[in-house]
């Protein structure tokens, strides 16, 4: 297979790149456009070679050699709860439709430009129709579950392959991912507890709870039950990345950047489709 080139539309700290790499796909060149400076931070700390380009919406005017693989977790926040699902009315939502015209772009160049994009699962149906009519492709959802400890559902836009099927449950489970120790542990909050997987992780958990009030381990011992944040390398686990990825930004900025990024192994199962095209 030869070096592709990479764009990375939302490049975040650059789990496009983990995933590549861990897929054993060579790479000519990763562009990557992201303005976050922690995360750029962290990228550049384990792939100096990406080459930032800045913010997305300035993509105009900028050359790039022929792109053969395009990737895009486009801003979830206003699609989610947290959000309230303001969809296109929200700035950060809109920056998809900056997304489609890069995909557009170089497509004409390049018409076999093959792309991956992700956002939540809990989309209306007006805003997944939107999406699904200007990409051309029906999503396919996925649950990081299959693949961590971690229960995650999000769906997965891309022109791989027409028959996309479901990750081998690799059964991984909170006590297989946690620092010093196991026992019997739950994901636990305002809903129904959950055995042995975590809840989905968020940007938010530096607070020491998610979105919805999640406080996410429970402990059993003697006396009962106790409550503790998850650390920032058990984060990384459950996203897949290797440990100590986000070392060199605060706990707090860890949590965001993690909670913000793609389960690792779920984009390195989709990229298997993309290889056998090659």
């Amino acid at each position: 297979m030869k070096p592709i080139n990479v764009l990375s539309t939302f490049d975040g700290i650059s789990c496009g790149m983990v995933a590549l790499k861990r897929a054993g796909i060579p790479i000519n060149n990763y562009y990557a456009f992201e303005i976050d400076k922690y995360a750029i931070k962290i990228s550049e700390k384990n792939y100096p070679e990406i080459v930032h380009l800045g913010d997305v919406k300035k993509w105009k005017g900028i050359e790039l050699p022929k792109i053969d693989l395009l990737l895009g977790g486009f801003p979830c926040q206003s699609h989610s709860i947290a959000g309230n699902r303001k969809g296109f009315d929200d700035p950060r939502g809109q920056l998809f439709f900056d997304m489609v015209d890069i995909l557009n772009y170089y497509r004409e160049i390049n018409p076999d430009l093959k792309f991956l994009f992700e956002n939540v699962s809990k989309l209306t149906k007006d805003n997944l129709k939107v999406i699904n009519n200007l990409l051309g492709v029906e999503p396919v959802l996925i649950n990081s579950s299959l693949v961590s400890a971690q229960n995650r559902k999000r769906l997965y836009w891309t022109n791989f392959s027409d028959d996309i099927e479901q990750p081998e449950d690799r059964h991984i489970y909170l006590k297989d991912i946690l620092e010093g120790g196991t026992g019997a542990i739950k994901s636990f909050g305002v809903y129904k507890p959950k055995e042995d997987k975590s809840q989905c992780l968020d940007a938010n958990y530096w607070k020491g709870e998610d979105n919805h009030g999640q406080r996410t381990v429970i402990k059993t011992t003697i006396d009962g039950f106790y409550y503790r944040k998850l650390t920032p390398l058990e984060f990384e686990r459950l996203q897949t990345l290797p440990d100590g990825f986000t070392e060199g930004v605060s706990n707090s900025q860890r949590y965001k950047m993690i909670g913000n990024g793609w389960t690792i192994d779920v984009i390195v199962h989709l990229l298997k489709y993309y290889t056998k095209g090659e």
